[in-house]
């Protein structure tokens, strides 16, 4: 625990020298969100006002596309180096990804609320309550947590830190067939599947019925499975590919 502690300031400390890094993984949500409310939210129709819609959808746009850049940080260790230093100070893969990924959760956390500071500015109006936020607060955790493990796997698969910023793409492009921008219906009729049965839906819908305060049904279990699912299988895999890396 000392050993994961000690990393994630190092991570932190990183992330600080990568300023440009962090501030696109912050502005670009933003710029997004503003995109869509302001250019795109007068044409499409969801039966509220569309920053009320978009709010939960650009939040997970924020929390993936800054853990994505988990990868990039992990590549980086693995082609620079240092992991051969850690070793000799007998610092075992885990310590050194959990690093990776607090760092992450940190980032995100910050982030995350830098975009709400913003919704609020243009108009979100939420009406949950206090249980309701912590239960916001812990979805957007396990997302950011999984997400961030995963993220974790890519950079250890990857040959390059060039190579694994291709993840980003991937997690900047997954909300768009899903329920964050627009409802599902109106949608091609061949998209309908993917985009109802994909692990980001249920989590937006989760958090849109706990932000205004409807009810969610079975989207926060169904999101909490994805989630832990997707956590399990990430963590677990990262570990054997880190040994397989530096075996």
């Amino acid at each position: 625990m000392s050993d994961a502690i000690v990393l994630t300031g190092r991570t932190i400390r990183l992330s600080r020298r990568n300023i440009d890094a962090v501030l696109t993984a912050m502005l670009l949500p933003i710029m997004l969100m503003l995109v869509f409310v302001y250019f795109f939210g007068g044409a499409i129709h969801t039966g509220t006002e569309y920053v009320t819609y978009v709010v939960p959808g650009v939040m997970l746009l924020c929390a993936g596309f800054g853990s994505a850049n988990t990868a990039v940080t992990v590549s980086n260790d693995m082609t620079g180096g240092i992991i051969d230093r850690f070793r000799s100070l007998d610092i075992g893969g885990t310590p050194i990804l959990a690093g990776h990924v607090a760092a992450s959760v940190l980032r995100n956390t910050v982030a995350t609320a830098i975009v709400f500071g913003v919704a609020f500015l243009i108009g979100f109006r939420p009406a949950a309550g206090p249980l309701d936020w912590l239960a916001v607060a812990g979805i957007l955790l396990m997302f950011i947590l999984a997400i961030s493990w995963l993220s974790a796997c890519f950079g250890l698969l990857a040959r390059s830190p060039e190579a694994a910023g291709g993840f980003t793409f991937l997690m900047m492009f997954l909300p768009y067939p899903s329920s964050a921008f627009v409802p599902i219906d109106t949608m091609s009729g061949w998209l309908h599947g993917f985009a109802e049965h994909q692990p980001v839906t249920p989590v937006i819908e989760a958090l849109r019925g706990l932000l205004l305060d409807r009810p969610v049904g079975d989207s926060a279990w169904q999101a909490l499975v994805w989630c832990g699912g997707i956590l399990a299988v990430a963590a677990g895999l990262s570990g054997v590919l880190f040994r397989r890396r530096t075996g």
